[in-house]
């Protein structure tokens, strides 16, 4: 009886350390010496920039004022203005862009209002689509980049999109920030040194005009980003990453908005874990889409203090096992997976985290990872399923 329970339990670590040696080796491509990147060299296509917008007047100005300069003759700057009971569209039309208003209390979230912009964009067609939200800043040439890249391969690229932590905040939210540099930065491009293709991120998504009819955009999904990278590579044309075109924005102030946009966020991976990587798995093996399957590989690793919290309780629970029954290889393979997780995170943070947060502060990641615990129980008991904005910090 302890033998196959033993089994079983170590059959159960097996599957939790796949997605911590997923992570060990993304972590590891990405550190090797950078190789020398060619920068985009075709023709500038004709681009239209595609942003949609709920209640976004605190930002909206300062975003389009980011993306305007780097526009040119033809291309256009679309907003749609979603459900919004502000002035977001007035000030978008003072600002130079063209704005179309949208209100449907039925069908909210920003897929619709994608799929407005689409349609209403439809008329004087552009070669190339990109999405930014409305609280991002572009940085200068990245428009330019992207475009070139997109059009070039015929496939999504993907800008890199980082969230900083504004001036002044606690340590809670500059481990977020360095969270989301490993999940944003780290991870595609230790993809990418692999040849394989990386999520799409939200914003900073530039599509091929041609290839929208492969995908259907108007959907309440809370991770449409997710859900419109997969279709894509359903379709053979696995999104890649552009690290040279930056798109940013900054995490919100108060603990409201962080906790609801943690919510949408991570309730809407997990359940596209839970509900839809299974299915991925057998469709990308049967179709033989090995650019699905790497997709859906990285798609397991669940958020980094999911992972640790998970990591941590077999840890303790294996150990427990062997001192009360005597298994001891599950306590040795927990061990290892903690190991390589321990050594992944520093590694990470080695290359890219130490201008974000000091090895002092590192240190304290187990303990905000134990705070974030009723956001887990939230998804057993209650889990989020249609899209909620994040508050901002002025309203």
């Amino acid at each position: 009886m302890i033998t196959l329970l033993s089994w079983l339990f170590s059959s159960l670590l097996i599957l939790i350390l796949l997605p911590v040696l997923v992570l060990f080796v993304q972590v590891l491509m990405a550190c090797l010496p950078a190789r020398s990147r060619s920068s985009a060299q075709g023709s500038r296509p004709r681009v239209a920039v595609l942003i949609p917008a709920h209640n976004e007047s605190s930002i909206i100005v300062a975003t389009l004022n980011s993306i305007r300069p780097q526009l040119l003759l033809g291309d256009r700057l679309l907003v749609v203005a979603d459900n919004c009971s502000d002035d977001t569209a007035a000030l978008a039309r003072t600002a130079g862009a063209e704005v179309v208003e949208r209100s449907n209390d039925q069908q909210r979230g920003k897929g619709y209002a994608l799929d407005c912009g689409v349609h209403h964009l439809a008329s004087d067609a552009p070669d190339v689509m990109i999405v930014i939200d409305a609280d991002c800043q572009v940085a200068e040439g990245s428009i330019e980049r992207l475009a070139i890249c997109c059009i070039d391969s015929g496939r999504p690229a993907q800008a890199l999109n980082l969230m900083r932590a504004p001036a002044g905040s606690g340590l809670k939210v500059r481990l977020a920030e360095f969270a989301w540099c490993v999940k944003n930065r780290v991870r595609p491009h230790g993809w990418t040194r692999l040849g394989l293709p990386c999520q799409l991120m939200g914003t900073g998504m530039a599509l091929v005009w041609r290839d929208l009819t492969l995908i259907n955009l108007a959907s309440g999904h809370i991770v449409e980003d997710l859900k419109m990278g997969l279709d894509f590579c359903r379709s053979g044309k696995p999104p890649f990453f552009c690290p040279d075109a930056l798109v940013t924005s900054y995490f919100p102030r108060s603990d409201e908005g962080l906790t609801t946009q943690r919510t949408r966020w991570e309730h809407g991976h997990l359940g596209v874990i839970l509900g839809d990587a299974p299915k991925l798995v057998v469709e990308s093996i049967t179709r033989r889409n090995w650019s699905l399957l790497a997709m859906t590989v990285d798609l397991w690793v669940p958020p980094l203090a999911l992972l640790t919290l998970v990591l941590g309780a077999f840890f303790s629970l294996s150990w427990l096992v062997f001192m009360l029954g005597g298994a001891l290889v599950p306590a040795l393979i927990a061990s290892v997976g903690v190991a390589i997780l321990s050594v992944t995170i520093l590694l990470a943070w080695s290359q890219f985290g130490r201008g974000i947060i000091s090895f002092s502060a590192l240190l304290y990641a187990p303990f905000y990872a134990l705070k974030k615990i009723p956001l887990y129980i939230g998804f057993v008991l209650k889990r989020q399923v249609e899209w909620v904005r994040s508050k901002r910090d002025d309203i």
